[in-house]
């Protein structure tokens, strides 16, 4: 393993420092919850090790609305990334293929590459909709092709694939005996019906999501992976307990808690997110020197600059930052193109939003 730090990762908000920042939209999750908020009192927990798989009640709780599905077909994990990394190291060998819809979520990319994989990316267009282009998805499938990874919905555009794309992508990866890897940590913060979870349409098919970006409590680190097949539940978990052996018995607490609640805590949660994204949808359509494809899920968008601003990307970046207080995803932290920027509408309060849309109007003219 020949490990790289990610931009995403050295450029993030919390390594800059949110002192540096008054008008943070770079982040890709609602705004953070504190104990108190959640109307927690966290009990005197025995701190000892957790049963190995993750507590069966959380467990229990995250398989409930997937049919098909129970306990035994979850593991819990370190947040979602550490799911992934299991997936990509348990899965995967140097030489392996592995074929990639990008933009990605950067861990998807990053562990598959310091593994030293031979990786096909499937970029998704702009002028397509960010739709997946099936039919070269399948042509680049080899012999040597161990899975498919696609996030949905999509990090960074918010754009959902229609389930009929789902399905054919289940469809695909069965017929070439490889698996089809979907992080969709998004899926309950969707604004139209939800897709159906990828985990529960085949046993070749994994779902990775977490607490992180709908809930916001990413600092309790609850992840998760998904899958019906046995053999493959036994090689993850011998993964996570040569990583981590078990999760925080106080994680799991407080994450059975808001599981217990999740529809009570999404409710208000999807409202306040549909009311920004018209807010969001109302600033692009007067914001001329910007483009964009409409999100239909989670707290995130992607424009895309129609000209070079004045002193190119790198100019608007800094006015951005140093005159504006506002911190934006650049496109490289996806491997696109810095015209492009990933814009968060679900972390920061409602002024702070507005002044970082004005900021990046007066940016991209300054």
């Amino acid at each position: 393993m020949r490990y790289v730090r990610m931009p995403i990762e050295v450029e993030s908000p919390e390594e800059y420092g949110y002192g540096n920042i008054r008008h943070n939209l770079s982040e890709s999750s609602v705004a953070d919850r504190t104990i108190g908020g959640l109307g927690l009192a966290v009990p005197d927990l025995t701190l000892l090790y957790g049963e190995h798989r993750g507590s069966e009640r959380l467990r229990a709780l995250i398989a409930e609305d997937a049919p098909g599905l129970s306990a035994d077909d979850v593991l819990v994990t370190g947040g979602a990334a550490t799911a992934l990394f299991i997936i990509s190291t348990s899965l995967l060998g140097a030489g392996d293929h592995l074929v990639v819809i990008r933009p990605n979520y950067a861990t998807n990319i990053e562990t598959p590459r310091a593994i030293g994989c031979d990786i096909s990316f499937i970029d998704l267009a702009f002028e397509n909709g960010f739709r997946i282009d099936l039919a070269a998805l399948e042509a680049a499938i080899t012999p040597r092709t161990r899975f498919i990874s696609v996030t949905c919905p999509h990090n960074p555009t918010g754009v959902s694939m229609p389930e009929v794309d789902l399905r054919s992508l289940v469809g695909i990866a069965a017929k070439h005996g490889c698996y089809l890897l979907v992080d969709e940590t998004y899926r309950d913060l969707c604004y139209d019906v939800p897709l159906p979870l990828a985990a529960s349409l085949g046993s070749h098919v994994i779902s990775v999501s977490s607490l992180s970006k709908a809930y916001g409590i990413p600092g309790i680190r609850i992840g998760w992976l998904i899958t019906s097949d046995p053999k493959l539940q036994e090689l993850f978990l011998a993964a996570k307990e040569q990583i981590s052996i078990c999760g925080s018995v106080v994680d799991e607490w407080i994450a059975e808690q808001v599981m217990e609640r999740r529809h009570a805590i999404l409710k208000p949660t999807l409202i306040e997110m549909k009311q920004r994204l018209a807010r969001i949808t109302e600033w692009m359509a007067g914001e001329e020197l910007l483009e964009w494809v409409p999100p239909q899920g989670g707290v995130v968008c992607f424009p895309r600059m129609r000209a070079d601003p004045p002193g190119g990307t790198e100019g608007f970046y800094r006015r951005l930052l140093e005159q504006h207080g506002t911190y934006v995803g650049p496109g490289h932290w996806f491997e696109m193109p810095d015209s492009y920027f990933r814009l968060g509408y679900g972390w920061p309060e409602r002024d702070s939003l507005e002044a970082g849309l004005e900021g990046i109007s007066r940016a991209l003219r300054d």
